[in-house]
């Protein structure tokens, strides 16, 4: 069975390569739901026109498959609700000056 906790930490350290911050810190992760080896990640972008987007998610899928207990990574993109500065962590927004 996968690890929720191992999870986040995992999305912790995958970082966008435009921001340079992580991608849980910045809030484009907006849910992990875990049933069994079943992993599914609800995220967002900064933008919908983020260039780095589809490697982006191709980094979440590699990274978050490679932990034990994962058989299925699904990664759902929505752009409902828009990403803003809002959803950054209190760290995250310090880094950036926000």
């Amino acid at each position: 069975m996968a690890d929720k906790e191992k999870i986040i930490e995992v999305l912790k350290k995958i970082n966008d390569p435009e921001i340079q911050l992580d991608i849980w810190s910045l809030g484009l992760i907006y849910n992990v739901e875990v049933e069994g080896n079943k992993v599914k990640i609800l995220m967002t972008f900064t933008s919908p026109m983020c260039p780095y987007g589809p490697a982006l998610m191709d980094d979440v899928r590699r990274q978050v498959s490679a932990i034990d207990g994962v058989g299925e990574v699904a990664i759902e993109l929505t752009f409902n609700p828009v990403w803003g500065p809002d959803k950054m962590s209190e760290e995250a927004k310090i880094a950036l000056g926000i």
